[in-house]
């Protein structure tokens, strides 16, 4: 019975099927390909990212001793801890240190948008590719397709902007302002200094992806708009008296 229903399905879904690559060469399919990639990008840029942070510290028994904190998406700073300097935890002075802020939140909104836009725009290069036919005769579909673009780039506005804000708290969180806020390195005899951070060049760029992803489905809006009868429907609504 499983065959027999994917038969079914496929059989259904090749009915009208007419394959035209043309359509990416045309700004609307064009678009859309460049929309696929950024998608790719944004979402390789933030969730592959990994880092650390490094202190230099000197206790008892111990003499400059690097410890670390790694941390990665999604970003959640208070469950990552820093190494201990020594296996007797400077003679029981040093106790478990982390960093602060979660940011899961921001940085899994930002990359389940560009991991669903990536479906999406397959799912829109099959139908401009294979029924493009359909879309042009079928005023219902490209004006979900309007609908779906402005949806979509009001999303990466939103997102790029608190994905933004996020990614300045982090390099805070992960920066020199560590130092103070751990307990140990207050004990007696105890110092901390900030050594370094992993460059997070790489999540600005996920910032440039989502601003590109931003700009590129807003001129998507009035591609769809522009290349369908939705505009010429407009412009008779508007003329008639």
């Amino acid at each position: 019975w499983c065959w027999f229903l994917l038969a079914a399905l496929v059989s259904a879904v090749m009915v009208g099927l007419r394959m035209d690559f043309s359509m990416l060469l045309e700004p609307l399919g064009f678009v859309k390909v460049l929309e696929w990639v950024l998608a790719i990008f944004a979402f390789a840029t933030c969730g592959g990212f990994r880092g650390e942070t490094a202190l230099l510290v000197s206790c008892e028994g111990v003499v400059n001793k690097t410890v670390t904190a790694a941390f990665a998406y999604p970003f959640r700073l208070n469950t990552v801890v820093f190494t201990a300097p020594d296996p007797k935890g400077c003679g029981g002075t040093w106790t478990d240190a982390h960093l602060t802020g979660d940011f899961s939140s921001s940085a899994h909104f930002f990359v389940t948008l560009a991991a669903l836009v990536f479906l999406y725009c397959i799912t829109a290069l099959v139908v401009y590719i294979g029924y493009n036919h359909v879309y042009q005769q079928n005023n219902k579909l490209p004006l979900t397709d309007l609908a779906i673009s402005v949806l979509i780039a009001f999303l990466w506005l939103v997102s790029t902007f608190v994905w933004a804000k996020a990614l300045a708290d982090i390099k805070v969180s992960t920066g020199a302002s560590v130092v103070p806020g751990i307990e140990s390195c207050k004990a007696p005899a105890t110092t901390c200094h900030f050594l370094s951070v992993t460059s997070m060049g790489v999540l600005n760029v996920a910032v440039v992806f989502g601003l590109l992803n931003m700009t590129l489905w807003a001129g998507n809006v009035w591609l769809v708009y522009k290349d369908n009868n939705l505009h010429s429907q407009w412009n008779r609504i508007s003329e008639s008296p």
